[in-house]
């Protein structure tokens, strides 16, 4: 499993960008973002940011991190996951059943050829 974490970048440049995590500061590649202005939170995996983050997404994914941690701990963490405790999973539409159907007749092609 890969984990990003939430970092905001604090000095940018074209290809690259000082970002702050909990008083950790690490130069993070923008190649896959671009440049991005100091203030914005991006999602980190391995010293590469992967997207640009809304400071709402990036509380939520700090407090799933925090959450992890406690659970292993032995500790209370539901209060960490808020926005998903009493609510049913919702998949994203690219792998809703609708979706995922049409992509799975799509890559068979014409009269099921991808059957044989």
């Amino acid at each position: 499993m890969c984990v990003g974490f939430p970092m905001r970048v604090i000095e940018g440049g074209e290809f690259a960008a000082r970002c702050e995590r909990r008083g950790a500061v690490e130069e993070v590649s923008l190649l896959l973002t671009g440049p991005q202005p100091p203030g914005t939170w991006l999602l980190v995996h391995l010293g590469t940011a992967v997207r640009p983050l809304d400071a709402e997404e990036a509380s939520q994914i700090n407090d799933a991190l925090d959450g992890v941690t406690a659970a292993l701990e032995g500790r209370a963490f539901e209060h960490l996951f808020a926005d998903l405790i009493d609510r049913e999973p919702e998949l994203p539409a690219c792998l809703a059943g609708s979706a995922l159907a049409g992509a799975t007749a799509a890559n068979r092609g014409p009269a099921g050829e991808g059957d044989k």
